[in-house]
């Protein structure tokens, strides 16, 4: 068999947490290759992330692992282990939530970041004007679609308050982030195959042995993990035995961002930080480019595009409407453009938006999903993670059984994988929202 297609890891899509996986594997001893159909690494679904780093999520653990991820964004060189040429910028200029009733005034929240040592400072009432210059600060909630006659009506309360995070921000260009780490894969003996298709996934008497891709051919390894982003659910079902059907799964979801231009204030630029904004059903941040991103935080209101395979309107619809409207209720003075500008995209999503990081029912096979909308600013933790949790298990742990712990490299906290397990129940302290 040619040396060129025999491996110790097959990582199955190239975005940002295949990279991520592929890099730790390398550095533990591993023999990697990648295969994703795209041309270069993160041009997946990775390219459409909002690429925001915030350490606030519904759970203590991923919290805590949003929370540790930031160090490495952080200390990004020490991270990749090399200079690139290029640099990549993330911008920590912190993270502002809104109390609403949809968060229950953030008591849940401020609970989770005082237990994980996540620091954060209160904002009151009559300190929020200074904050958000020229904004409507009175309750909206619940979040209304256009066409409802009760959109943007207030009873004429003001929002009760907020905290700010100052370890978050975002990163100004996750395809960039990901070709970065992409390099330091190589560097450490990663080998990477695009514009290749994954047709088939082999297997002898329960264990993996390989793959065949459409270029490539047969590939031999004992390991694959699935990462493919938005394609998981079609990658998962090359290995029907993997997943039982009372498993947690996933499937595509469609989903509008839209750019608008920033609005000005006589103070500056209205939005100085990420703000999540749950009395109006949306999450914003600035962009260095001068423009205004508006995402969703998938309000009762919005009917959720699900969708049983990749294909996708990307033109927008009146969805980026609606975000665009409830941000102009928080910034009166927003222009509202004539043309819509911004991008429609897939996010694999679980049934309840925790990713599953696990093996499975068939040693060798792995997975690493649910991923899309809330994990970017994860990958470098979730490559660590998971080849603590690969490597654990081909040394005989049972993982199923006594599921492991990840110590967190600087905060010293250990994570229980379980949180991430495919057998899991749906977790009810999540957001069942792209907060996670």
């Amino acid at each position: 068999m040619p040396e060129t297609n025999t491996y110790d890891a097959v990582i199955i899509g190239a975005g940002v947490i295949g990279c991520a996986i592929a890099l730790d594997l390398t550095r533990r001893g591993f023999k990697t290759l990648n295969v994703d159909r795209g041309p270069a690494p993160g041009h997946g679904s990775t390219s459409w992330s909002a690429a925001i780093i915030r350490p606030y999520y519904s759970t203590i653990d991923g919290t805590a692992l949003a929370y540790e991820a930031h160090f490495a964004w952080q200390n990004w060189l020490d991270y990749l282990g090399h200079r690139p040429e290029s640099a990549l910028h993330y911008h920590e200029i912190g993270c502002l939530v809104l109390e609403a009733a949809d968060n229950r005034q953030l008591s849940g929240t401020r609970s989770v970041l005082r237990e994980v040592g996540v620091p954060f400072t209160d904002v009151a009432p009559n300190e929020l004007p200074e904050w958000l210059p020229g904004a409507d600060l009175r309750q909206f909630s619940p979040a209304r679609r256009i066409d409802d006659p009760q959109f943007g009506e207030t009873a004429g309360e003001a929002i009760t308050g907020a905290i700010f995070c100052p370890t978050g921000g975002y990163v100004s260009d996750p395809q960039l982030a990901t070709a970065q780490i992409a390099h330091a894969v190589e560097q450490a003996g990663g080998h990477f195959r695009f514009h290749d298709t994954v047709l088939a996934i082999h297997q002898s008497a329960g264990k993996i042995t390989g793959l065949t891709t459409d270029k490539s051919g047969l590939i031999h390894a004992p390991v694959v993990i699935n990462a493919a982003g938005p394609a998981s659910r079609w990658v998962n079902g090359l290995v029907p035995e993997a997943h039982q059907p009372e498993h947690i799964s996933t499937r595509p979801l469609r989903q509008e961002v839209a750019t608008i231009p920033m609005p000005q204030t006589p103070q500056g630029p209205a939005l100085r930080f990420v703000m999540t904004d749950a009395d109006a059903g949306i999450y914003m941040r600035p962009e260095q480019s001068g423009t205004l991103l508006i995402g969703s935080l998938e309000p009762a209101c919005d009917v959720l595009e699900y969708l049983d395979s990749e294909d996708y309107e990307t033109s927008l619809t009146d969805q980026w409407t609606n975000q665009v409207w409830r941000a102009a209720l928080r910034f009166p003075h927003l222009g509202i453009p004539n043309t819509a500008q911004g991008f429609a995209a897939l996010y694999d999503v679980s049934e309840d938006w925790i990713p599953i990081y696990d093996r499975s029912d068939v040693d060798g096979y792995f997975t690493a999903i649910g991923t899309s909308g809330n994990q970017f600013k994860n990958a470098p933790l979730v490559g660590q993670l998971m080849g603590h949790l690969i490597e654990s298990v081909l040394n005989g742990a049972d993982h199923d059984g006594a599921p492991l712990q990840f110590r967190l490299p600087v905060s010293g906290r250990d994570v229980g994988l379980a949180a991430f397990s495919r057998r899991r129940p749906i977790n009810r302290a999540s957001s069942f929202s792209v907060l996670g």
